[in-house]
């Protein structure tokens, strides 16, 4: 049997004349902890709702399990932990209520791994879920990705909105989780060092492009993602610095222009 838990394979997505991702390919083995990185709007979240056959790849193709994520979708989402990047809930439920009824879905019974993990989350299991702030929204889906015990997770951005406390809780137990169960995790995130932190190995995406595939050990990486990142910044402030010079030309042309109409009438 083959220990190939994610195949994708040419991977291309347009969104009319935008373009999500293209040519997007790589492999995860059973037991790897995969980061996914890359500026906002990249294609992280594209790529991840294909593998979850929520989107339709324009070409290409992408297997979880060996199995084609746009055929069978529903067998595929019955063993994958999924967080989504945004998640939608049943405002008038409690957090507990939600969690059981997510538990259902997989037709399994958690309630001791509810209290298990809300217990290390510090999520109040007896609020209704419109009385949570964002952080402890994404706490609930976090717990609803692990409650099954799956051995895959996918967690789109699982740092968001989580104060810094939360942040530190969730990277030992996405580790410990790693080694206990020999589970597979995808972790998309824009957020470098925390990546960094869990993920032996990152793919970084640049509009809709894998441009690197970096081993990384002891944090190894760190060096040359942020070397990337802070060329990215510079060449943003670049263009900035650009723009606004550019209008402060323009303004100044105005003011010129207008000095000279009003004394070639006087």
């Amino acid at each position: 049997m083959s220990d190939t838990v994610i195949s994708l394979t040419n991977l291309t997505k347009s969104y009319g004349m935008h373009r999500g991702i293209d040519d997007v390919g790589f492999t995860v083995k059973q037991g790897e902890i995969f980061g996914f990185i890359g500026p906002n709007g990249a294609g992280k979240t594209t790529t991840i709702r294909i593998m979850m056959g929520l989107l339709k790849p324009d070409a290409g193709k992408a297997a979880i399990f060996g199995m084609d994520c746009n055929r069978e979708a529903a067998v595929i989402a019955k063993s994958v932990g999924y967080l989504p990047s945004e998640n939608s809930y049943y405002n008038t439920l409690r957090v507990k209520d939600m969690l059981e009824y997510t538990a259902d879905l997989y037709g399994k019974e958690c309630g001791k791994r509810i209290k298990e993990l809300s217990g290390l989350l510090n999520l109040d299991l007896s609020k209704k879920i419109k009385e949570l702030s964002l952080g402890n929204k994404k706490k609930v889906g976090i717990v609803s990705a692990l409650i099954t015990e799956p051995q895959l997770l996918i967690l789109d951005e699982p740092f968001n909105f989580l104060d810094p406390s939360s942040q530190s809780v969730i990277k030992h137990l996405l580790k410990r989780y790693n080694e206990e169960h020999g589970a597979t995790v995808i972790i998309s995130s824009h957020n470098l060092n925390h990546t960094v932190d869990v993920c032996p190995r990152i793919a970084l995406l640049e509009n809709g492009v894998i441009i690197r595939d970096i081993r990384n050990e002891n944090n190894s990486a760190e060096q040359e993602l942020e070397a990337y990142f802070n060329v990215g910044v510079e060449e943003e402030a670049v263009v900035e610095e650009t723009v606004v010079e550019a209008a402060v030309e323009e303004i100044t042309e105005k003011e010129d222009k207008t000095v000279e109409e009003k004394n070639s009438e006087a």
